[in-house]
């Protein structure tokens, strides 16, 4: 009697099916809705039995990738895919140098070796407690970096979803109230000033230009006839080089319009302190250094702090002068847009910060809507 053949086997999940040869191939329908076929036979059925059964358990686990991905993926770490990651971005030099840092220092040593399908959101959160909390800017910073690495895994359904889920971990609330320079202040600190850097600090508060967009100016981005000058490039440090690149965002390149009553001092300092040609810097670091830009440090050291304490203002940092310069922009009730443009903004919350801080610009509307009351006869 021949011997009786063997039927397909149905479970409550996924499928056995009997072979020719006498193997069990394994199959099932994945979380994807699609039909997932073991990557080899099995000898004998209670093998196919147990490979659908470590199927199932990564389901339950939340813990599931098609199997052909898990072939091409295994072993995939969080050092090496996050250097992939950020070989593969177009970021300015000095936000390279940041992650790096981020990287080498924080986030490889805790997850490197981890392979980023076993990195869950317990994981994170451990790691997360361990951050000082004192130091709120770096533990926000490295947290925003391990989300969007992570982020960009899901996309490329490496994991099947992110294990950043800490609410607001990647947001640092401003501890340091800015308190803009007044116009009596702002003088003062230019009077102390040597003559041949006096403009710097006036076009970064009338113009709220950035430190360095304003050591890259050059005589070709300053149009005299039409009153404005024309941000392209900026100048920032990265493992202590200079480095020439685009603006901080791509709203950053822009065209300001400078000031009138700004624009005499402009004329007469590209007449007095600047090189002719023009690629001749505005702001270089000496005469006989014309092509050498001077850095932050050494500025504030030689300048900036005797002209700040001159002033009676020993806490007004550079930066807080483009503060100066758009909290004087929204008094003239300059709109959002407005504000975003002038400034390089790329986003409305930037310019926001800049907009509660008009103070006197309420006075200066009730004043107006009083004017307008007396002028059709009141209505009190």
């Amino acid at each position: 009697m021949p011997p009786r053949a063997r039927r397909a086997s149905r479970r409550g999940f996924g499928k056995l099916r009997p072979l020719p040869s006498g193997r069990w191939q394994a199959s099932y329908v994945g979380p994807d809705l699609v039909r997932h076929t073991a990557p080899h036979t099995f000898e004998a059925k209670m093998d196919g039995e147990a490979w659908l059964a470590a199927e199932r358990r990564l389901m339950d686990a939340d813990d599931w990738l098609p199997p052909d991905q898990r072939r091409h993926r295994r072993g995939l770490t969080f050092e090496a895919y996050s250097g992939r990651w950020l070989d593969a971005r177009e970021l300015k030099p000095s936000t390279t140098a940041l992650y790096r840092g981020i990287l080498a220092r924080t986030l490889v040593p805790a997850f490197g070796d981890r392979l980023i399908t076993r990195i869950g959101a317990a994981d994170v959160r451990a790691w997360y407690a361990t951050m000082d909390p004192a130091r709120k800017t770096t533990r926000a910073h490295a947290y925003s970096l391990l989300r969007a690495i992570l982020a960009t895994a899901v996309v490329e359904e490496l994991i099947p979803s992110n294990p950043c889920t800490i609410r607001g971990a990647g947001q640092t609330k401003r501890t340091r109230r800015i308190e803009p320079a007044t116009l009596d202040e702002l003088a003062a600190l230019v009077a102390a000033m040597p003559e041949r850097l006096r403009l710097m600090p006036l076009l970064a508060s009338w113009c709220g230009l950035r430190f360095g967009e304003l050591i890259e100016l050059r005589r070709r981005d300053i149009d005299v006839t039409r009153g404005s000058l024309s941000v392209t490039r900026g100048m920032v440090r990265v493992n202590g080089e200079d480095v020439v690149g685009k603006p901080k965002s791509a709203a950053g390149v822009r065209v300001v319009a400078i000031p009138p009553h700004l624009m005499p001092a402009v004329v007469a300092h590209l007449a007095e302190h600047v090189r002719p040609g023009r690629e001749a810097l505005l702001f270089p670091h000496s005469a006989d250094e014309p092509t050498r830009h001077f850095t932050h440090g050494w500025y504030y050291k030689q300048f900036h702090t005797p002209a700040r304490e001159a002033a009676g203002r020993p806490d007004l940092r550079f930066h807080d002068l483009r503060h100066t310069g758009a909290t004087l922009a929204a008094q003239t009730g300059a709109t959002l847009a407005e504000l975003m443009g002038r400034l390089g903004h790329s986003t409305p919350g930037a310019a926001l910060r800049y907009q509660h801080a008009a103070q006197g610009r309420d006075a200066e509307i009730a004043r107006l809507l009083s004017v307008m009351a007396g002028e059709n006869g009141g209505a009190t």
